[in-house]
């Protein structure tokens, strides 16, 4: 399945006196391409709710490379690195459109979780989420 780029540009109160993005708001900006990424493969996170999934972050890492400032577009791909029907993990890379030059890579760990806040698996719970994630799967390269 191909995964449309998430692309917005920064706002004037994401950034500092410098007009630099502050350094906490990448973190935002892969919660939204995630929210983006599960709606493009029906995974609808509001829906996930209502049926009582949620999915923490348990882990959250952010490299910069080069800063963003106020107005500038961005676009942030993400792949979906890792599912087992507990535990998923999202990577992360946000670039400038006009030449692909990076400007944050990052990675995001999350998990499956009920109301009462266990973990679970979606597989037999919820089989076409189940199915929709695992389709969405980045392709490992072969080795030799």
């Amino acid at each position: 399945m191909k995964i449309i780029p998430y692309h917005r540009r920064a706002n004037y109160y994401e950034t500092d006196q410098m007009s630099i993005v502050h350094h906490t708001n990448y973190i935002r900006y892969f919660e939204e391409a995630r929210i983006d990424f599960m709606r493009q493969i029906g995974c609808d996170c509001r829906k996930l709710e209502e049926l009582g999934a949620i999915i923490p972050v348990v882990d959250a890492y952010a490299r910069y490379h080069k800063s963003l400032h106020f107005d500038e577009e961005f676009q942030v791909d993400i792949q979906l690195e890792k599912f087992n029907g507990v535990r998923m993990e999202f990577s992360y890379q946000i670039r400038f459109p006009q030449t692909g030059e990076l400007a944050v890579t990052g990675h995001t760990s999350h998990c499956f979780v009920d109301e009462h806040q266990k973990p679970f698996s979606v597989k037999h719970r919820f089989p076409e989420i189940y199915r929709r994630m695992k389709s969405a799967l980045s392709p490992r390269p072969a080795t030799a």
